[in-house]
């Protein structure tokens, strides 16, 4: 274990002397081995470094010394060539049973067991590789980890000043293409834009890692913190978009990071350990990113992707240089490029400027999303290498729609571009015509659309679109931006503020479905990993356990609902008694607040969302105690077809028009019909002019989709004989064709259907 004689600082302190000393960078690294070897108590300690595009053994204490110089991996070549790959820690107890294990019988390391290993990282790029080795087999402490983590970023700029590694240069970087290619992303935020690319930030590359004075350092990193808390709280109060909505809840909880002392704290102990204010961030950083590549759950990454903005903030201002696109300006239309951005980075853009926005990384709850969608930027999410296939200036053509952005754009590709960019604005312009118009069909029959919101600005949907309601509130959405669990009153504040801008238009508030792959990092789960969270411990199952937060929930609907119908559906109900133990739930705290004198709801109605199909099985238990049902067809199709819609092999293999998804969910409209309960379809699947007029032609008179389908939808089914379809779709699931998507689709354009 490494002593407090033995601490980080006191390895700084002696590589400091090494590095002052006027020997040649082999003696130095010879005595850095020793001392690093001795202050861990490892029996090996090495050094590997990127040269000529290998990995090459430079210096070792232990291994030996014939292999220096001769011992060679590849990256991703062995233990050493992962590490240098992928930029991650290995810890093992047992090298050789590691399946990436390569031995090299020179180095004479066989007697050897445990394996540490760190990469030395000089401008985001691996260089090198400082491992340790130890004849037991055991694991090394996290304190020793963290100090060979310190020491590789001491390494990396002793290794650059000496020459000795292979130079990141131009001349080393791959031309820049010049063709027009096509990059595809994760869709986040809808919308088309044009513009010239500009990188979010340069790089700050720190040349000087060993502090001569660490008091000093210490107050210039109090200072910077200072002036970014101030920065941070005029950017939130200047911010551009209107009062109310969850982009707030979002600031606040950015602003709750920049104010947290554990991270300032984390921060002091790497300068206390010898670092400079710049490395101790940037040590921190590091450790932050070595974080998210563990983290399976995608809502806590996003909190880490936060601390990754202020990080670089923060570096920004301790150096100097505060030069991000931002503050230099953009001079014209601009599509902005990054790895991803903080909320308040994003507020700091020139909205007049700002078209649009590409992340290497991003989510659908990352903070920056929900403030971009209330500044209406387009945002595309999850673009691979889009920094090195991308070069400064290049024209872009963003649809997200589509998924996707072209770069370096032909003149018959902006053309094309410009013609559907027109062709949208037209196509909107006349669904917004369509808002105060009803869906209805050629020969009088009516189908209900309503919006899924889960956003406070969601809401105003209804009024752009004309949509009948609210046919799916999602209530998590308010926990998932949240740092910390909302309390009661703030979540009544919401309900009864999405109630207040509905008016009589119905509103289905969905009870919180977290869990699983939407862990909330503030609500620790059951012990173990699951290795299919879809189908986990989430949703109905985790609120009935944790029944505190259900009852918190449920009052806070009730008193939102006072003198009002409440409409309330749990998800993912798979039995008919889980859906009458939460209607149970509800039903004692509507008790409990009546006994206290408390204003009710005029009625409530329950509902179940049918997204398992063992419920369909449960038919006969369960309609006489639901007042609605709404088919959940993303989660549904997954578990149809046992396929992971996230799965890009299986997105496309399992389509929507398939006879076993129709007829499933036909097979649940008729004892419902004869029940008298009615049943919506929500989800993506509603939303496609010819899914819906799949469902349509088999009963559904009921969807809940996005907004923006809204337009789309009512236009299809104003164009529609309601007689006609259901007539088609009683023959084809007689007799499935084996591509029902081309029959109904060769019988909607005969039949003059509009499909947009």
């Amino acid at each position: 274990m490494l002593s407090a004689a033995a601490s980080a600082r006191e390895i700084l302190v002696n590589l400091h002397d090494v590095m002052a000393a006027r020997s040649n960078a082999q003696a130095k690294l010879n005595q850095v081995v020793e001392i690093i070897g001795e202050a861990l108590n490892s029996e090996v300690c090495s050094i590997y470094l990127l040269r000529e595009g290998v990995l090459e053994l430079f210096a070792t204490r232990g291994l030996s010394a014939d292999a220096v110089h001769v011992t060679k991996l590849a990256m991703g070549e062995g233990l050493v060539g992962t590490i240098a790959e992928n930029g991650e820690v290995l810890n093992l107890d047992e090298a050789a049973s590691h399946p990436d294990f390569a031995y090299k019988p020179e180095t004479g390391e066989d007697r050897f067991h445990s394996f540490a290993g760190v990469p030395i990282i000089r401008r985001e790029r691996s260089v090198g590789v400082l491992a340790v080795q130890h004849a037991d087999p055991r694991r090394y402490a996290d304190i020793e980890i963290e100090a060979l983590q310190t020491v590789a970023m001491v390494l990396s700029e002793l290794i650059a000043n000496a020459g000795l590694i292979d130079p990141a240069g131009p001349r080393n970087r791959p031309q820049q293409p010049t063709a027009s290619i096509r990059l595809t992303g994760q869709k986040l935020v809808e919308g088309m834009a044009a513009g010239a690319a500009v990188f979010h930030q340069p790089r700050i590359h720190i040349e000087h890692t060993v502090a001569e004075d660490t008091e000093a350092e210490r107050h210039r990193v109090y200072a910077a913190f200072d002036k970014m808390r101030e920065q941070i709280d005029r950017m939130t109060r200047e911010a551009e978009f209107g009062v109310g909505g969850e982009h707030e809840e979002v600031l606040e909880t950015y602003k709750m990071f920049a104010y947290d002392e554990g991270w300032a704290r984390r921060i002091n102990e790497a300068i206390d350990s010898g670092l400079t204010a710049e490395a101790a961030i940037e040590r921190v950083q590091q450790r932050t990113r070595q974080r998210m590549r563990q983290i399976d759950d995608p809502l806590l990454a996003d909190r880490m992707h936060d601390l990754e903005d202020l990080s670089n903030r923060l570096l920004r201002i301790v150096s100097g240089q505060m030069g991000t696109a931002a503050q230099l300006g953009l001079r014209q239309d601009t599509i902005l490029i990054a790895r991803n951005l903080g909320p308040a980075e994003l507020l700091e853009y020139d909205r007049r400027r700002l078209k649009g926005v590409i992340l290497e990384e991003g989510s659908l709850t990352a903070h920056v999303t929900i403030v971009a969608r209330a500044m209406g930027v387009p945002v595309l999410g999850r673009v691979r290498d889009v920094r090195r296939q991308i070069a400064e200036g290049d024209m872009l053509l963003l649809d997200v729609g589509e998924g996707s952005v072209v770069v370096r754009p032909s003149s018959p590709m902006e053309e094309a571009f410009e013609a559907k960019l027109a062709l949208r604005q037209k196509r909107r312009a006349a669904y917004a015509r369509l808002r105060d118009v009803a869906p209805e069909t050629k020969d009088g029959h009516r189908v209900t659309v309503m919006v899924n919101a889960g956003l406070r600005d969601d809401v105003a949907a209804l009024d752009v679109t004309g949509a009948d309601g609210i046919g799916l509130f999602r209530t998590e959405f308010q926990f998932l931006v949240s740092a910390t669990l909302p309390q009661r009153e703030r979540q009544q504040r919401l309900y009864r503020e999405v109630l207040d801008v509905a008016g009589d238009r119905p509103v289905i508030f969905r009870t919180v479905d977290i869990g699983g792959d939407k862990a909330l990092p503030y609500l620790a789960q059951h012990d173990g990993d699951e290795e299919n969270p879809a189908m986990g411990w989430r949703a109905l199952r985790l609120a009935l356990e944790r029944n505190g937060l259900m009852k918190a929930q449920a009052r806070a609907l009730l008193d939102a609902a006072a003198g009002r119908t409440l409409n309330v559906m749990f998800p993912m109900v798979s039995e008919a008694w889980e859906f009458a133990e939460a209607r149970a739930l509800f039903e004692q705290q509507r008790t409990w607040l009546a006994s206290r004198n408390r204003r009710m709801p005029i009625e409530i109605r329950y509902g179940a969302m049918l997204e398992v199909p063992s419920l369909a099985y449960q038919l006969d238990l369960l309609l006489p105690q639901v007042d609605f049902l709404s088919i959940g067809t993303n989660d549904l199709t997954q578990f149809l077809f046992a396929a992971d819609r996230a799965n890009p092999k299986l997105a496309e293999r399992y389509d929507w028009l398939s006879a076993s998804i129709l007829r499933f969910i036909a097979s649940v409209l008729e004892p419902s019909r004869a029940a008298g309960v009615p049943v919506a379809i929500c989800g993506e699947m509603g939303g496609r002019p010819l899914e819906a007029l799949a469902l349509i032609g088999i009963g559904i008179d009921r969807l809940s989709i996005t907004p923006a389908a809204v337009g789309p939808i009512k236009a299809m089914v104003q164009s529609l004989n309601y007689a006609a379809v259901r007539a088609e779709m009683s023959r084809l699931l007689a007799d499935p064709p084996r591509d029902m998507r081309a029959a109904l689709g060769t019988w909607a354009q005969t039949n003059g259907v509009e499909l947009g």
